[in-house]
């Protein structure tokens, strides 16, 4: 890599970073060229020829935030055996993230929820859409494997399993970002195992 490239690619870094902290704090759609210039030090041209356009920005800045979140919650997790202890873990690990006082730990998924739930279509709101979608489908998938595994009951429903774990979630961040409620992890993590327990097969529990 020559000095040009590497230079470049840390800019398009700073600038992706500065992204991710600006939508943290104010909603991925409030991101602006003219801004993220201001937060770097960069001409707008100068963002503008790195991201191309304010939606590829904003893209850029969900891509970031997937990374991010797959390796603070799901990554770490893989190292566990199968089925229930993945599900917990992942759980736990995202309360962890929910409740870390950094603006960059904010979800973008459910803010932008709220952000745009009023609006038809457009790239951003399909983009968040499809990013939510592929979270749960990633806790669809571990769920299904607890049931091969014996550790949740066979009539359990992944998909409303799935929506009652969401749930909390979002409860969970609406209470600790904007109640700051302190105790808000702890009333989640005893409704998950309250949750869990009803899911649990006989011969898990023995």
């Amino acid at each position: 890599m020559d000095a040009l490239t590497a230079k470049s690619e840390a800019t398009y870094t700073a600038i992706i970073a500065a992204g991710c902290e600006m939508a943290a704090a104010e909603g991925i759609g409030k991101l602006s060229l003219g801004e993220i210039a201001k937060r770097t030090g960069i001409s707008k041209s100068g963002v503008f020829s790195r991201v191309g356009s304010l939606e590829a920005l904003q893209i850029a800045v969900l891509d970031e935030y997937d990374r991010r979140f797959a390796e603070q919650v799901f990554l770490p997790t893989l190292q566990l055996p199968r089925g229930l202890p993945r599900l917990t873990a992942q759980v736990s690990n995202w309360i962890k993230r929910a409740c870390d006082e950094a603006l960059s730990s904010a979800c973008l998924y459910t803010a932008g929820a709220f952000e745009f739930d009023d609006q038809d279509g457009g790239v951003l709101r399909d983009r968040l859409q499809d990013g939510a979608l592929r979270w749960r489908a990633s806790m669809r998938k571990t769920i299904l494997q607890a049931m091969e595994a014996g550790q949740l009951r066979p009539d359990t429903e992944p998909e409303q399993l799935v929506f009652e774990i969401y749930s909390l979630i979002v409860g969970l961040v609406h209470d600790v970002r904007f109640l700051r409620d302190a105790d808000a992890p702890r009333h989640m993590q005893r409704a998950f195992n309250r949750l869990i327990s009803t899911y649990k097969s006989f011969n898990d529990m023995e």
